[in-house]
């Protein structure tokens, strides 16, 4: 069986930024871990950006079939957005690539790093202002504007699983579809 070297190396590179980080990764370093020459890594890559670049789109598309799974057309709005915002972050939570993007980016701001973490968290948005017109077509919401009920949501549910266990108890999936439920489509008025 041929080896697919050009899959080789991109295996590689996700390994080394996974556990080094973008700006600590080498073309010298994914060579050694591809088991290749530097020049076989420039036959299918112009530099470490365009193989970044490479795993990144490869991210993108990943979390797209996770979210898309994530949605039965036969449930409500909010338990779509619900299941498939919880399953996008809890994804991004444990993929070691994220995870050390998130890090670099917190603690360094490598620009290219800070560049990623926006396009996937753009891609979240877009996903979720997609479903937010849709349901507002169907008449399961109100009128609203996508763009900023997409980021609130999106911002909620970060705040819930993120930032919330950083001083507190984690909670539970349950109590966080609660949360979110009671904030976002009951409100706060009697």
């Amino acid at each position: 069986m041929a080896i697919d070297r050009r899959q080789q190396i991109i295996d590689a590179a996700n390994n080394s930024f996974s556990l080094y980080g973008y700006k600590a990764t080498t073309i010298d370093q994914v060579a050694k871990l591809a088991n290749v020459g530097k020049g076989t890594i420039y036959t299918f890559f112009k530099n470490k950006e365009q193989l970044f670049d490479e795993i990144i789109n490869g991210l993108l598309r990943e979390m797209g079939e996770v979210a898309n799974e994530a949605v039965n057309p036969a449930d409500s709005f909010y338990e779509n957005v619900h299941r498939a915002l919880y399953r996008l972050l809890e994804f991004r939570k444990k993929h070691q690539l994220t995870i050390k993007l998130s890090q670099e980016a917190r603690d360094i701001g490598t620009p290219a790093v800070l560049e990623v973490m926006d396009k996937l968290e753009s891609a979240i948005l877009g996903f979720i202002k997609d479903k937010v017109i849709q349901a507002i077509q169907k008449g399961e919401i109100k009128e609203c504007d996508p763009e900023i009920t997409a980021f609130i949501m999106m911002k909620l549910y970060i705040a819930l699983i993120f930032e919330w266990e950083k001083k507190n108890k984690p909670l539970e999936k349950t109590q966080i579809s609660e949360l979110f439920e009671f904030y976002i489509f009951k409100g706060l008025s009697h």
